[in-house]
């Protein structure tokens, strides 16, 4: 009988060292493109305009405990250039242009640093972060905020960027002969979901 408390003893301190730690794991996810939606807004002397990418992906890998979201070890996303599509060839073939589709088909986005993670509600979080932002060739470090929404295995990550684009080396697009002039910032608007 002493024996059987000794062994229970045992594995209850090995139970309680034990369970903190399968509470605590990782999540890998990729970019689903049906539940996904990014758009590039922009103005110009004539009308504001919008492009959105009909083309996308990434992976994303994360640290939950006991449902809540605790870090974002990675976090990459990268939108091909010639599937921005405005629904306007021409301007579509002069956004191309201007985004050197040739020689950099991609944008992207690698995360560097994670700055703070703050819980707004259950499942729902705000992340302040760094990452690496390439354009045309370009790489640039900025700051980046989102919302995440965990529901069940998916992750849907929420927000928006306003980026000068003369700060990559893209020269805003021009059409009929210089008589239309787009502004140099674009703002790009995202719904992401990670599965």
């Amino acid at each position: 009988m002493d024996t059987l408390k000794i062994h229970f003893k045992n594995w209850f301190l090995l139970l309680m060292v034990i369970a903190p730690i399968y509470t605590v794991f990782g999540q890998d996810s990729k970019v689903v493109l049906a539940e996904s939606k990014l758009a590039v807004n922009g103005t110009s002397n004539v009308h504001d305009w919008t492009i959105e990418a009909k083309a996308m992906s990434g992976k994303a890998s994360v640290t939950l405990d006991a449902g809540d979201l605790k870090a974002i070890k990675s976090l990459d996303f990268s939108v091909e250039v010639e599937q921005l599509k405005s629904g306007k060839s021409g301007m579509d073939k002069n956004t191309f242009k201007a985004l050197k589709s040739t020689s950099h088909k991609n944008i992207s986005f690698k995360l560097v640093k994670v700055v703070k993670i703050t819980t707004i509600s259950d499942n729902n979080y705000t992340v302040e972060t760094q990452g690496d932002l390439t354009i045309a060739g370009v790489t640039k470090r900025i700051n980046q905020s989102f919302t995440t929404k965990l529901i069940g295995k998916k992750m849907v990550f929420t927000g928006k960027q306003k980026i000068d684009m003369t700060l990559y080396g893209v020269e805003p697009p021009k059409a009929l002969m210089g008589t239309i002039k787009t502004g140099k910032d674009v703002t790009v608007d995202f719904k992401v979901t990670y599965n």
